[in-house]
Parts: C-alpha cells; sequence; structure tokens
C-alpha cells in the first residue's frame, strides 16, 4: 500500500469545494502566467537578483497587480478568495521572490488610494495597478524592525512642503520602486506621531544600496537613505500625523495572503518530492515503497490541510468585515511553521537532490525563515493573538 496520486487532488485549490466560475478563470490564468512567463526564466532572474519592468507589465495585462482593488483607479474589484487563489497560482513558480517583488505595490496601494492626493490619485495609482510603475512600502528601520511606532525618519514641514531625512532597511523592491510610501515622523514619539508621503523614485536626495539574502534572490531588497528629500505638499498620503492607522489597516490582508502562500509552498514541496519518491529507486524499490516514507508525506498533508481550511473561512470573514487579526496572527504562524515542517520533509526525502539549486524545495527552504519574520515575526504574532482573543485582561 502506498499513498496514491489521486491524494494529491487535496493540493489543487478548485477540488476543494464548489467554486464559482470567475475563481477558476482567475486561477486558471494565473497559472497560464506563470507557466508561460515565470518557469522558463525564473534561474536567470535569481542570478541576476530583480525581476524585469517587463514581468510587471504582462501581469498588469492579465489582471494580476490590479486584482481586488477600487476599479476607479483602474483595477478589478475581487473578494478576497480570488487574492487568495492568485496567491496560491503565482506561489506554484516556487519562488516567494517572484511574489515578493511583483506584488511589492499591493501592500502600498491601499492608503494611496484611501487617502492619496488628486495627483496621485489620477496618474500614479491607475500605472502601479497597471504594472507600470514599481511600488515599495518603506517603513522598517534599522533600529525598530517589528516595532512600527518607533520610527526615526523625520519629516520636517519647510516651505512649499516637507524635508525627509531618515533611513529605511529591508525594503522589498527598493533598488526599482518608482513611488514609495514612506513612513516618517511628524509629531510625537509613538504611534500618534507618524505620517505617510508619496517619495518619487527619482527624488534628489534619495540614494539605494541593494542589500544580499539568503532567500527571495529575484526579489531586490535595499537600504534607503533620505538626505534632504524635498516633498511637495500634496505627497503627505492622508491626515497629519495618522498615518500609522493607514499602514496597519492594510496588515491583516498582508498576513492572510502570507500565510497562503506559505500553504502553497509547501504544497510544491510536497508535490516535487512525492515525484521523486515515485520514480527514486531504493534497495530494488521505489523510496514510495518504504512505509517510512510514506508516512512523512501523510504528516506533510495533515498539518497542510487544516490550513488551507482556515485560511479559506478567514477570506469569508475578511470580506464580511468580520476577520480577528489575533486569529489571522495565528494562521500566519501556523501555515509558516507548516512550510518550514513540509519543507524540512521533503528534503530529507529528496536527500542530496534536495540539496541542489535546481530544486524547488531548496529553494523554499531557504524563504522559511523569511517567511516567518515577514509581515510580523512569530513571537510578534503570538502578543497580537493574546490581545485580540481575549487571553489578556
Amino acid at each position: 500500500m502506498f499513498l496514491p496520486r489521486q491524494s494529491l487532488a487535496l493540493l489543487d485549490p478548485l477540488q476543494w469545494q464548489e467554486q464559482h466560475d470567475e475563481h477558476r478563470a482567475i486561477y486558471k490564468s494565473t497559472l497560464r502566467f506563470v507557466e508561460q512567463s515565470i518557469k522558463p526564466n525564473l534561474h536567470r532572474w535569481e542570478q541576476e537578483g530583480m525581476l524585469p519592468r517587463e514581468l510587471h507589465r504582462e501581469a498588469g495585462a492579465v489582471g494580476i497587480t490590479g486584482l481586488g482593488f477600487p476599479e476607479a483607479f483602474g483595477g478589478t474589484p475581487a473578494d478576497s478568495w480570488s487574492r487568495a487563489l492568485v496567491t496560491w497560482a503565482l506561489s506554484q513558480a516556487g519562488a516567494g521572490g517572484v511574489i515578493a517583488g511583483l506584488m511589492s505595490h499591493s501592500i502600498m496601494v491601499w492608503p494611496l488610494a484611501v487617502a492619496g492626493s488628486k495627483r496621485i490619485q489620477s496618474c500614479e495609482l491607475p500605472q502601479l495597478l497597471r504594472g507600470e510603475l514599481i511600488g515599495s512600502l518603506c517603513v522598517t528601520e534599522a533600529s525598530g524592525g517589528s516595532d512600527v511606532a518607533a520610527i526615526q525618519t523625520k519629516a520636517v514641514a519647510c516651505e512649499q512642503g516637507w524635508k525627509l531625512n531618515g533611513s529605511k532597511m529591508y525594503i522589498t523592491s527598493g533598488m526599482r520602486a518608482d513611488i514609495l510610501l514612506v513612513a516618517a515622523r511628524t509629531g510625537s514619539k509613538g504611534s500618534q506621531g507618524i505620517s505617510l508621503f508619496a517619495v518619487p523614485g527619482n527624488a534628489e536626495g534619495l540614494s539605494r544600496k541593494p542589500l544580499d539574502k539568503t532567500g527571495w534572490l529575484c526579489s531586490d531588497t535595499a537600504a534607503l537613505f533620505f538626505d534632504d528629500v524635498f516633498l511637495p505638499h500634496d505627497a503627505l498620503v492622508g491626515e497629519l500625523n495618522r498615518g500609522f492607522p493607514l499602514v496597519m489597516q492594510n496588515f491583516n490582508a498582508e498576513r492572510l495572503f502570507m500565510a497562503v502562500q506559505a500553504l502553497a509552498m509547501a504544497s510544491v514541496c510536497l508535490e516535487e518530492s512525492l515525484a521523486w519518491a515515485w520514480s527514486r529507486q531504493s534497495f530494488g524499490q521505489s523510496l514510495i515503497q518504504h512505509q517510512v516514507i510514506r508516512h512523512k508525506f501523510s504528516n506533510m498533508l495533515q498539518s497542510i490541510i487544516p490550513c488551507i481550511h482556515w485560511a479559506r473561512r478567514l477570506c469569508h470573514a475578511m470580506d464580511q468585515g468580520q476577520a480577528n487579526a489575533g486569529e489571522i496572527a495565528l494562521l500566519k504562524n501556523a501555515a509558516t511553521r507548516c512550510m518550514r515542517d513540509v519543507a524540512d520533509q521533503a528534503i530529507q526525502v529528496l536527500g542530496g537532490q534536495g540539496f541542489m539549486r535546481s530544486s524547488a524545495t531548496e529553494r523554499i527552504y531557504r524563504e522559511v525563515k523569511v517567511m516567518m519574520i515577514g509581515g510580523g515575526a512569530d513571537e510578534i504574532m503570538h502578543e497580537l493573538a493574546c490581545r485580540q482573543l481575549g487571553v489578556m485582561p
């Protein structure tokens, strides 16, 4: 007896339950995009350390970069499950750097749509959603990390605008971004004194330094430095000293889709190692015929499947305005740990092949830690869950 091939239908999102026609269409079109435009070029992009701009435009043309955003700005309104399906499909390339780089605008667009100036909403925002411009959210600093309220970069009012000084660290798409949404201190200490500014990528006084990473190799990451960068009045996004809520309101969606990505990456590891176990001969029989190997796959499925249905429920809750931030935080922790454990076991099955750069599982294994840290580290997520779910008095 061994794990039958049809069991992998459990990892096909179109088989989990009845889907709407638009869900099927979105998922299948994204898969085609992955097969035709991403997979054949992935190795080269990993070596080059960044994605080509043309990929953003291609993704915009098939509706990926604008999915889930207001039609008034050129986007395509969609429910959370549609966005989850796109995330799952993009993850089938087995490279988190593709999603991080290609979709870096997605975590900075909402503040622009909700509170950006008329100039930004009529010009830059539609171009971001079409993939014609690359956007980046700039919050993290070397001194603060997960402590967003400890931001030290400052914006000071001056004649006809603002002067921005400071630095940002670990910024995704920081080397290529055409527009940067920068969090800066404009008031007192803590979260109440933070504002958001839209900074053009060609601003005088802005400099960038590329950072080398363990994973997400095809996604450029940078340290950014602002030296008396002048910004006009309408660069301010939203109300003065009210930038923190604009950033925070996006975190739930970011963490939910990071959880979906982690589960999809775990499924890629399972699929790759299972195919190897069927074909690889060991002691006169295929690996899958060894009970100790078969049980690794049942353990992998046992950890992935419950999280999939948890994510599905939270997608529905988010669309109903009922998703709890603490529960989303717990899902992110569970999903990223699932990714870690499945990748580890998949490499064990793959053996030496799992240590080769030609293996998707090897690449995913190197990306585990950034998924467990990005969007809120494990420890921060547990504290958030305690506060939001009634654990604390």
